[in-house]
């Protein structure tokens, strides 16, 4: 419990449906208890076919669900970030990166690369929350840099599915410094008649909110995704006042025109397939 008058600021999970509690099978359901067998839940898509709680998904598997098999190409899977502030917390930053690396088998918390969806060419960058909290630091807002330069260069899209913490404390400013780099980024893949599709997916906080995630062409969010800058918890003890059960909710954001549509993930593809149609991408 937080000493009086001190914030909480430690990353959030939607209260009204988190992950699977300490002790428990993390294929089990938070909404309604349903316990599952790997098979059973990647046939659905990792969604409850019991109460449709949407489970987190990570890079790759995502990239499967939606892109046409054996499309996919991987690019800029060579960077990685560095240490310049020479960072120590409990750890030293270094060796954060290297257990995340070991234990998700990626490079960061974003994969990118050329892709179709149902024929339809574009550009991917799918973030993965695994890694250090989907945190971006120096390579996350590299990585959809070039993922914009890619798409900008071929006049085709971007699709982005967004699942983040925020900017990467470890690095620092350099972490902050993304939030403009992918804004101007996502600013001249418009300039060179691209489009950017956002999907924000549970969670999606923090500054790749308040960045690239924000500006795209049509932004679609999961259902029950939390997308706000800070979460509810904060954002109480901040203003002292109670909040809607919804705050910062996908559905409440949809209320107020922050997004565009809620999709289950059962229909994502189909209608990414269907906005890169009428955006103009060739099959």
């Amino acid at each position: 419990m937080s000493a009086p008058g001190r914030i909480d600021v430690s990353i959030e999970h939607k209260r009204s449906a988190p992950e699977a509690p300490p002790g428990k099978h993390p294929n089990t359901c938070p909404g309604c208890g349903s316990h599952y067998r790997d098979e059973e839940l990647a046939e659905h898509l990792r969604v409850c076919p019991q109460c449709g709680h949407h489970f987190v998904v990570g890079a790759w598997e995502r990239i499967a669900q939606l892109a046409d098999p054996d499309s996919f190409l991987e690019s800029h899977a060579d960077l990685r970030s560095a240490d310049p502030l020479d960072f120590f917390d409990l750890r030293p930053y270094a060796e954060r990166l290297a257990q995340a690396e070991s234990e998700t088998g990626l490079g960061d918390a974003i994969v990118t690369g050329g892709a179709r969806i149902d024929g339809h060419p574009c550009q991917l960058a799918v973030m993965d929350f695994a890694f250090m909290g989907g945190s971006m630091g120096s390579v996350v807002g590299e990585k959809l840099a070039r993922a914009c330069e890619d798409a900008a260069a071929e006049g085709g899209a971007l699709v982005s599915v967004s699942a983040s913490g925020g900017a990467r404390m470890q690095e620092g400013i350099l972490a902050l410094m993304q939030m403009p780099k992918t804004v101007c980024a996502v600013d001249e893949l418009h300039e060179a008649g691209g489009v950017l599709l956002s999907v924000l997916t549970h969670p999606t906080t923090g500054g790749v909110l308040a960045s690239f995630a924000s500006l795209g062409d049509v932004i679609l969010a999961e259902p029950g995704t939390l997308m706000s800058f800070a979460g509810p918890r904060v954002v109480a003890q901040t203003t002292r006042e109670k909040l809607p059960d919804d705050f910062g909710l996908a559905e409440s954001n949809l209320r107020f025109g922050h997004v565009d549509a809620i999709v289950k993930r059962s229909e994502l593809r189909t209608t990414l397939s269907r906005l890169l149609r009428l955006f103009g991408a060739e099959s």
